[in-house]
């Protein structure tokens, strides 16, 4: 059963940084495009970045874009959300989540979904 396990959330001051990590199952970057999604309070889940399996990134239109990095690494089955000058409106549960090869900008193309992790970002 493929999984996806998040971690690194946390209480953050703002401007502060934060690296957000998705274990996946073994072997899954090599067949699995992995986004991070987030849902803010009373907001719609938005997409926030993705890698795809060639390991092409997109990065979407959201307030964090520029101060957001993907990244991964195959050999531990990980990818990495790299968040900076964290705000307030960063604040949110993030997910890891994975589709089939390509990244896709909708909720509804992936198949797997981690627990998420928080985040909140407050003086």
């Amino acid at each position: 059963q493929l999984q996806l396990v998040e971690s690194g959330g946390g209480l953050m001051e703002p401007g502060g940084s934060l690296r957000l990590t998705c274990v996946t199952s073994a072997n899954m970057l090599d067949s699995y495009a992995i986004a991070w999604f987030r849902r803010a309070p009373e907001k719609e889940r938005e997409p926030v970045s993705c890698i795809s399996t060639s390991g092409r990134i997109t990065n979407y239109e959201t307030s964090a874009r520029g101060r957001v990095a993907i990244s991964r690494d195959k050999d531990s089955n990980t990818v990495f959300l790299q968040l900076n000058n964290l705000q307030s409106d960063d604040t949110a549960v993030y997910y890891c989540a994975a589709t089939k090869w390509q990244c896709h900008m909708a909720g509804y193309e992936y198949d797997v979904w981690g627990q998420g992790t928080q985040v909140t970002v407050s003086a």
